[in-house]
């Protein structure tokens, strides 16, 4: 089974040494470990911090200090404390007195009178919605939108509105409300997903102006050969553009892939992969996508994350509502969105990635810029493919098989293996590309051949050249497919925008890795007793006994069918725990839910794929 092969290599790759660090990522972890902060001075892990770059945050990922926090956690931290407004020892006399009424004013006058200014706002924007909301209560039910009334309906669409009107904030807590149908309405969920950015795109001068800091200076013209000043998008904290880097600054080759000329050993492993596996031709590209942060979001969002805080707390304190556990929410939401305001650490997720995937060559991550990439820019290898959405409406054809199979693969090996999983697993962050298989390599010796453009062929856009005018037209896509297949390509899949990852841990991993367990086991009684005595508040649990019951019921269904997803719905079964996790107020932790809202979000791209795609075999 697919599931214990992991589980196999997974034990068998613990034996196996890991390669060396590259010496300036260690040099640049001497700086920012906690141990030497610990022993230092107050100023030098201040200075520290100030240096920490992409390969830093790496660096801080792959440690294991004990402490039972994640790898985001720990680069989170040591991002906040980068930033801390504190006045360096080294600064004496009047300027370091100046310097200390400056935050002052800044900490507990100015930003107290803009959250005041802001709170109104907000108070125009949501106190029509709280007024109107007894309209939940009129209107027929209808059937086909899970029983919902047409005016719980109606305030629905007033609130996801409001939420769009807010600002970025509130447009990311509605999207990360999307995913929590163990604690709101299903259809609510539904219509946060379709949650999306009015925001104005910020203007040229101030990319160019965070691009140029990003490059120590450098003038822009001397940067790029080629730059969109149109964004390709524009998102509620960033925008997105399109560029093409000088060939001075443009990478030639995977180098942080195989740091290391290949043995003997490698190099025939690499020829059985190419018999039994596609193996793709990595082209590097000086196509660029440069992700840049809006000016001042940071603020906005520190100002917003204070008034939410204010709101679960008064929340919480009405009887009956502590089970939602409002404040740990908030607080949960609010390091989900500070991750995305620091883009070294989706730099750092991009590497991370890469390293984990490098010897599973059919899924693709973009090479990060990371000598480039800043806190505010994020300069990543554009990823040119079509959009996993393009094949789920017309179609996968002969490919359909291979490309959900190596989505199912590379989502198993993320959770199984690595504990390292892309959390934002929707069609639209998923690519396919096309690429010629390589060919058997006949030098046994140490000598490598860097792929170069003078050396390589890129033949992704001959490829969607033959493959865009046939969008939205399902049989000759499909008949374009066939003959793609018959000229020898095949697919690849590309995972973009690692801005948010999940990692369980020690505690949740267990947690997991038992109900797991108990559920492959079919033990519906035992799966639902641990999931009561391991939530949030077990004493906030409503008729324990009843939710295992049904817990049970639930599993013996499943095993009275079978596990292919073409006879049994995933997605169905899990969004039934989510209503009894609901009603019965078990509140799990926010990242097991995002486990199981990435393995929903896997059985619908599998089985619009295909049909027959059997998630344990």
């Amino acid at each position: 089974m697919r599931a214990a092969s992991l589980l196999g290599r997974l034990c068998f790759r613990s034996a196996i040494r890991r390669p060396p660090i590259p010496q300036p990522l260690l040099r640049t972890q001497r700086w920012v470990t906690p141990r030497t902060r610990s022993t230092g001075s107050k100023r030098r892990g201040r200075i520290l911090y100030a240096l920490l770059t992409p390969a830093a945050f790496v660096r801080l990922s792959e440690e294991d200090n004990g402490d039972g926090k994640t790898p985001e956690e720990h680069m989170l931290e040591a991002s906040r404390e980068e930033i801390k407004k504190e006045v360096p020892d080294s600064v004496h006399g009047w300027t370091r007195a100046w310097k200390e009424f400056c935050f002052f004013l800044d900490l507990y006058i100015y930003e107290p009178i803009a959250t005041g200014f802001r709170f109104l706002h907000l108070a125009i924007i949501f106190v029509p919605v709280i007024a109107t909301t007894p309209a939940v209560w009129l209107g027929r039910r209808v059937k086909e939108r899970d029983s919902e009334r047409s005016g719980t309906l109606w305030w629905y669409d007033f609130l996801v509105r409001s939420m769009e009107r807010a600002g970025p904030a509130f447009i990311k807590l509605g999207q990360w409300a999307a995913s929590r149908t163990d604690i709101f309405p299903r259809e609510m969920c539904n219509r946060m997903s379709s949650l999306h950015s009015n925001a104005p795109a910020h203007s040229l001068a101030a990319t160019k102006r965070t691009i140029v800091r990003a490059f120590n200076g450098r003038p822009f013209d001397e940067i790029f050969d080629e730059f969109q000043e149109k964004p390709l998008g524009v998102g509620a904290i960033a925008q997105v553009y399109k560029a093409k880097l000088k060939p001075d600054l443009a990478a030639f080759g995977d180098d942080d892939m195989e740091p290391d000329p290949p043995n003997l050993r490698q190099r025939m492993r690499k020829n059985v992969d190419v018999l039994v596996k596609s193996t793709p031709q990595r082209v590097p590209s000086s196509y660029v996508a440069i992700k840049v942060l809006h000016p001042k979001v940071e603020r906005v969002v520190r100002r917003d994350l204070k008034i939410m805080a204010f709101f679960a707390s008064t929340i919480n304190a009405i009887p009956t509502m502590e089970w939602l556990s409002l404040p740990n929410e908030v607080v949960q939401f609010g390091e989900m969105m500070r991750l995305q305001l620091d883009l070294r650490i989706e730099s750092a997720n991009l590497t991370m990635f890469r390293k984990k995937f490098k010897d599973r060559t059919t899924a693709w991550f973009p090479y990060p810029y990371a000598s480039y990439t800043t806190r505010q820019v994020l300069i990543e290898e554009f990823a040119q493919g079509i959009p996993l959405a393009a094949f789920l409406e017309d179609g996968g054809g002969v490919f359909q098989q291979e490309i959900a199979d190596e989505g199912l693969d590379a989502f198993l090996h993320m959770l199984l293996i690595d504990n390292f999983i892309h959390a934002d697993l929707h069609p639209g962050n998923i690519m396919v590309r096309f690429y010629k298989p390589e060919q058997l390599s006949l030098a046994l010796g140490r000598h490598k051949e860097s792929p170069t453009p003078e050396n390589s062929t890129d033949v992704t856009e001959e490829v969607l050249q033959q493959l865009r005018p046939h969008r939205h037209s399902p049989q000759a896509w499909q008949a374009q497919l066939q003959k793609i297949d018959q000229e020898g390509y095949r697919p690849q899949l590309i995972f973009i925008d690692t801005g948010l990852v999940t990692a369980l841990n020690e505690k949740n991993r267990t947690n997991f890795l038992d109900l797991f367990k108990a559920i492959a086991e079919f033990d519906g009684y035992r799966a639902g007793h641990l999931m009561v005595e391991r939530c949030r508040q077990p004493d906030a649990v409503i008729d324990a006994e009843v939710f295992a019951l049904k817990m049970q019921h639930l599993v013996l269904g499943v095993k009275s069918k079978t596990f292919a997803l073409g006879n049994i719905k995933i997605g169905d079964v899990l969004n039934e725990v989510l209503t009894m996790v609901r009603a019965h107020h078990v509140r799990m932790e926010g990242d097991f839910v995002n486990v199981v809202i990435s393995i929903l979000l896997l059985e619908g791209i599998g089985r619009s794929l295909d049909p027959g795609l059997d998630l344990f075999k």
